[in-house]
């Protein structure tokens, strides 16, 4: 993933935050067995300090990749926009001549993959799961022994991914002028389309931060 400097995360803070702030779901891509394609499956994940807990079907074809190979990236994406050539045109230029561009928001998790297959041990990485995602506990207990989970655990594999690595994207123009951000922050939020809105506030909490880019 390139980052230019002007993209990168200002701190470990604000990845972390945009994280917890509900970007749970995400891709998780492995290296393809000998003569085939990376597999990548779409999935939600929980964070557990430096490691991201999943599960995921047993006919999953992405068992066999992993057991090949255990190095995982699993990447998350959002606050995202299209933004047209007109909006990014130069002052005094025609606005057909601006050239147009994507925000987003990602960070990219570069892993190590165990899989988890004892019962009591999927069972607890479901509670941890549950825990993050119905808080209000609103759920039969998970247990290996009891109905209704216990029977239904033999149809899953868990992944426990051990972080390496971590690298984040905030790509919104931040190194063009404080008009120019603020502008299309407003434009964004009138369009209303899409993850319009919550890329405008992404793009003003960094303009908030860091002003004038200073290379």
């Amino acid at each position: 993933m390139l980052v230019h400097p002007w993209d990168a995360g200002l701190d470990e803070a604000e990845w972390q935050t945009w994280i917890a702030d509900g970007h749970d779901f995400g891709q998780l891509s492995v290296n393809g067995l000998p003569g085939h394609p990376p597999v990548v499956v779409p999935t939600h994940f929980t964070r557990d300090g430096d490691r991201l807990l999943v599960h995921l079907a047993r006919p999953n074809p992405v068992w066999r990749a992993i057991e090949h190979d255990p190095n995982v990236t699993f990447t998350v994406i959002g606050d995202y926009a299209f933004i047209p050539g007109p909006w990014r045109a130069k002052p005094g230029s025609p606005p057909t001549d601006g050239v147009p561009t994507s925000y987003y928001a990602a960070v990219r998790f570069t892993c190590r993959a165990e899989i988890v297959d004892d019962p009591e041990a999927k069972a607890e990485l479901l509670r941890r799961q549950l825990a993050r995602f119905q808080p209000d506990g609103d759920h039969a207990p998970v247990a290996a022994d009891q109905p209704p989970y216990g029977r239904m655990l033999s149809a899953i594999r868990g992944l426990r991914l051990e972080v390496t690595d971590v690298q984040a994207k905030f790509k919104y123009d931040d190194h063009k002028p404080v008009e120019h951000r603020a502008a299309v922050a407003d434009r964004l939020t009138e369009r209303g389309q899409g993850l319009d809105v919550p890329t405008a506030h992404r793009q003003l909490r960094r303009l908030d931060r860091i002003g004038p880019w200073k290379p």
